[in-house]
């Protein structure tokens, strides 16, 4: 009976550790939640730091973009080197292109050529004639109507033969714009204007899947902040927020409300916003962490009752003085 017991309680241990140990991160979550929130309803004295109410954010790209080639093939040139800044539209990776400059001149030639068309068009203008003129013999009986529907056939068959003319040079065509479309894949473009973030490949290296290089949208910058569930239905896009971010110049700067979450976060217990900040010529890096200012008003702590006081009826009963 006592090794019995003995493994009963083990087995009630190891089920309230399994039991705890399973609800440390809600538990945790809920802490942070709590500290977060009383942190913010605490007022407490403007000063360097900015407002009573100045929440924490990160700064981060409008746009992060994973620039990849559309046909696989072998890197001639990287135009571009990391930290450079670019424009939307610009080259900025060149692959091998040999196979299709030469297609390209191929369908040039080939399009250019019109001999077929003005010769086919010559011998359906003549079977015209030829007809025009049998019709004329025949109405004077010089000629038999076999003769007429030979000119006849003729005709057609020359019609016919300077449509599959005209066809034809239409098919040159639609190559040659197949063959610039397969010229221009090789070379490519910068899908936005930003900054170059990380080169993933060198000259020389195969493209097929992975990507080449990475860019960043910083004007605008993207600025993220949490914000205490008690605060929710005081943020609206379009209004304004002051950003400090942690530079040495400590300087303010103006950003607009574009997203609020309408969902509540149970974990944290806070709501996620989102705000623009104008960035002209890159002067603010991306990745900061900041100080945001959106002139939030911190909920009233309650008064605390007053406690009352209990006499002791004995209290009340005066003393006798010994004499």
């Amino acid at each position: 009976m006592k090794t019995k017991s003995f493994t009963l309680t083990t087995m009630n241990t190891d089920t309230k550790t399994r039991a705890l140990t399973a609800s440390m991160p809600i538990l945790l979550a809920l802490m942070v939640a709590g500290l977060a929130s009383n942190a913010w309803s605490q007022s407490k004295a403007p000063g360097a730091g900015g407002s009573s109410n100045a929440l924490d954010c990160i700064i981060q790209p409008h746009q992060v973009v994973q620039v990849g080639s559309a046909s696989a093939g072998v890197i001639e040139n990287i135009m571009v080197d990391r930290g450079d800044m670019v424009v939307k539209g610009q080259p900025i990776v060149q692959l091998n292109a040999s196979i299709e400059r030469a297609t390209l001149a191929v369908a040039r030639e080939r399009a250019a050529q019109v001999g077929a068309t003005r010769a086919a068009a010559g011998a359906q203008e003549l079977a015209k004639r030829e007809l025009e003129r049998a019709n004329d013999l025949v109405a004077d009986n010089f000629v038999s109507k076999t003769y007429v529907d030979k000119q006849r056939a003729e005709a057609q068959v020359a019609g016919g033969r300077s449509e599959e003319a005209e066809e034809r040079r239409k098919l040159s065509l639609r190559e040659l714009e197949l063959a610039i479309a397969q010229l221009a894949q090789r070379t490519i473009r910068a899908p936005i204007t930003g900054v170059v973030v990380e080169k993933f490949m060198s000259t020389g290296e195969y493209v097929e899947q992975k990507p080449v290089l990475r860019l960043a949208s910083v004007d605008p910058l993207r600025v993220d902040v949490l914000v205490p569930a008690a605060a929710f239905g005081q943020v609206s896009p379009g209004m304004k927020g002051s950003v400090v971010p942690e530079l040495f110049s400590n300087a303010s700067y103006t950003a607009v409300v574009k997203t609020v979450d309408r969902v509540i976060d149970a974990a944290s217990n806070t709501f996620r916003v989102r705000l623009e900040l104008p960035n002209p010529g890159g002067a603010l890096p991306a990745g900061l962490r900041c100080k945001v200012d959106l002139a939030l008003k911190a909920p009233q702590a309650k008064p605390s009752a007053p406690q009352a006081t209990t006499v002791s009826p004995k209290s009340m009963v005066p003393v006798a003085k010994k004499t």
